[in-house]
């Protein structure tokens, strides 16, 4: 062992892309624990959602940002507000791209706003496990020849291939600096605002088509009982009656299985016992309320 003190470094990673890229499971496997919902589904994340960890003498905090669409409405604009915002956020941004995908038209306006602004970024091809080599080494080439990306990067962030490299890259680029967070902390995001997205995350899972971009998930209880459990309430926010009545399923079949299947996951996640209770009303227009915003971190007139 040497008696030189070991350097200690910390700082932001901002993941960009488009829905669906893969920046949530990234974060997810860089932590080894879920700290961001995932779905097949695009614009699952609403917000950044910071995934914090450790690799070797380094605390990288990963800033998994919404992906970036073309907004239709309020919350649209709020969510690609909340993406970009965080490039201004993080010491190095990361450029993710679903190789299937390939250069498509939202890696393509992202790739314009980073030049238009003088900004630097690092690419990580995403999925390469799901594309030959030859389609890959051709959209790499491609993405390379449009933008002077630093390095470049191809992973599969759902099993790990190719993950350490750029972990290691990050570890030895980001600044000297004492850890912002405790060693064991995973985010910053409080567990009930986590249970929601849980909540949410099932809903994707669930039901179909466009139902689940109408909805939203706030806490409303997240007490410890006397018993050392935790009680815990959520309602399920929709626009419509006929909304509410698709969420609850016949006899209440589907809000059960929501529920189980969320304290399930909850209860494994946190090793706690959990009473999870779930309430649908109908609240039109929620997606133009302010107050839906404030504890998401979400900007309303984005």
């Amino acid at each position: 062992m040497s008696n030189e003190e070991v350097v200690s470094r910390c700082g932001f990673v901002t993941l960009l892309g488009a829905p669906n890229a893969g920046k949530s499971t990234l974060t997810n496997n860089f932590v080894g624990s879920k700290v961001s919902i995932v779905s097949p589904k695009a614009q699952t994340t609403r917000t950044t959602v910071k995934g914090i960890g450790i690799f070797e003498n380094t605390q990288i905090i990963f800033l998994d940002t919404p992906g970036i669409f073309k907004p239709k409405r309020r919350l649209d604009r709020a969510m690609v507000n909340s993406a970009w915002s965080g490039v201004n956020d993080g010491d190095i941004t990361a450029l993710l791209v679903d190789a299937r995908r390939g250069f498509d038209d939202e890696t393509k306006s992202i790739i314009a706003k980073l030049k238009e602004n003088g900004m630097s970024a690092v690419l990580v091809l995403n999925k390469v496990d799901l594309v030959n080599d030859e389609k890959l080494l051709g959209l790499c080439a491609q993405l390379n020849k449009e933008f002077e990306f630093v390095e470049t990067f191809m992973i599969s962030a759902l099993d790990g291939k190719g993950t350490d490299e750029f972990y290691k890259y990050l570890a030895d680029n980001l600044p000297v600096s004492p850890w912002y967070y405790p060693e064991e902390q995973m985010s910053d995001l409080p567990l009930k605002l986590l249970s929601a997205e849980i909540v949410r995350e099932k809903l994707f899972l669930y039901l179909h088509q466009e139902l689940p971009y109408a909805i939203t998930v706030e806490p409303e209880l997240w007490e410890r009982r006397e018993d050392g459990s935790i009680r815990a309430e959520m309602t399920i926010y929709v626009e419509r009656d006929g909304q509410k009545q698709i969420v609850l399923g016949k006899s209440g079949s589907m809000i059960k299985k929501i529920g189980q299947s969320a304290r399930k996951e909850l209860e494994e996640l946190l090793e706690e016992r959990i009473h999870l209770f779930l309430f649908v009303k109908v609240r039109q227009n929620w997606g133009d309320d302010p107050a839906r915003y404030s504890d998401w971190n979400l900007q309303f007139n984005s």
